[in-house]
């Protein structure tokens, strides 16, 4: 699971210091990059962070700075480090299956969700004019979040209680990036294939995308080398290291449409040379260029279908085009990527440690998309 090796050329390997390590392809340094994330680290935005560039569908930089914890003895960072992906889960897996399935007839994105799940259908005649492309463009109605897992001890439990969520706005009129709405979608997409997600996903995507460290359920024997992301002393009241931080998917077991995939930085750079058309043609060009196109409606959204868009002030910085598109994850991870500029960038950070207390990441974030664009732009002039 844990042996990556990026595909660039051209790369010198530079050791700079203990828990600092950096590939760059010649031409780049990489040090204002850098230079953000150590900031971020000192003000305990996050304890470590990790980050590919990939461009023109080679992986141009690839660094990784800082601990596991704050605590000094704590284990380094490396280039291969794997993260809990947290929403970030929504475009790599969950989209990503339902871009496949579109491709393959199986998933018609105008078809009421009711008609898959029967169990959605309530009183609200509301909720029958939900479709497929409404979870994936969360503008479904359904609520943001809902602390579900306090009330629900498994999966089944949980599900039923999704099921019967009341809607907070009428279908269609009002876009409310939704949790909810996309664990109902993972439900969609594994009765539409039958089959788990995460069983889809490796055959499908992450296989045949040489994703080599992406996974939902990290194996016990690797828990250890992936960054803890939370001392639980609430729910689970014990140190969440390599289990799925949402305590949704972790009541699901660790398998869900919104979150519950671990992956690195390499395997991330694998699935964006995908959708820029590079490598292996996993997705149609035309399914890409739906499901990454803003939508037109409801007015003022930011949304594709599953993915987001630059909005304004965006954490992708300054310098990606307005057709870009990403997304963010809880945890401190993101995943950007430009069509134009044929460039994508992952950043990997575990932000929530200790206590989910630190929103720092939304000052250090579009400061590193700009310090790497800046590079980038500089070098390729």
């Amino acid at each position: 699971m844990m042996e990556t090796s990026p595909r660039a050329h051209g790369f010198e390997v530079v050791g700079s210091a203990p828990g600092c390590a950096i590939r760059r392809a010649l031409g780049y340094s990489g040090s204002s990059a850098l230079a953000v994330l150590a900031t971020g680290i000192a003000q305990h935005a996050f304890p470590g962070a990790a980050f590919a560039v990939l461009q023109q569908g080679n992986v141009m930089l690839q660094g990784a700075i800082g601990r596991f914890t704050y605590d000094e003895a704590a284990e380094d960072l490396t280039l291969s480090t794997v993260f809990d992906l947290a929403s970030v889960t929504k475009v790599v897996a969950t989209t990503a299956m339902a871009m496949l399935l579109y491709d393959r007839g199986q998933l018609d994105l105008k078809q009421r969700v009711v008609d898959i799940l029967p169990e959605f259908k309530t009183d609200d005649a509301r909720r029958e004019k939900i479709t497929i492309e409404m979870l994936l463009a969360h503008s479904s109605g359904l609520p943001a979040y809902e602390r579900l897992f306090e009330r629900a001890r498994s999966r089944e439990e949980l599900m039923n209680l999704t099921f019967r969520l009341p809607l907070i706005a009428d279908p269609g009129t009002h876009a409310e990036y939704s949790d909810i709405g996309f664990i109902l979608l993972g439900e969609i997409l594994e009765r539409l294939a039958g089959e788990p997600l995460d069983v889809f996903s490796m055959r499908e995507i992450f296989g045949p995308l040489r994703m080599k460290s992406t996974c939902f359920r990290p194996a016990e024997r690797f828990r250890s080398r992936i960054p803890p992301t939370r001392d639980d002393r609430d729910f689970r009241r014990r140190l969440v290291q390599g289990e799925v931080h949402d305590e949704n998917a972790s009541v699901m077991g660790g398998v869900a449409g919104h979150a519950g995939a671990f992956g690195n930085t390499s395997d991330l750079m694998s699935f964006s040379a995908a959708m820029l058309g590079y490598g292996p043609e996993l997705f149609q060009k035309e399914t890409i260029t739906l499901f990454t196109r803003r939508q037109s409606s409801p007015a003022g959204t930011s949304r594709a279908l599953g993915w987001d868009t630059p909005s304004s002030p965006s954490q992708s910085g300054r310098y990606l085009s307005p057709s870009s598109f990403g997304h963010l994850g809880y945890t401190g991870t993101s995943l950007w990527i430009d069509g134009e500029r044929k460039i994508a960038i992952a950043l990997l950070t575990n932000r929530t440690w200790p206590v989910n207390e630190s929103k720092l990441i939304k000052q250090v974030r579009p400061a590193f998309h700009d310090a790497v664009m800046e590079e980038v732009l500089s070098v390729t002039r």
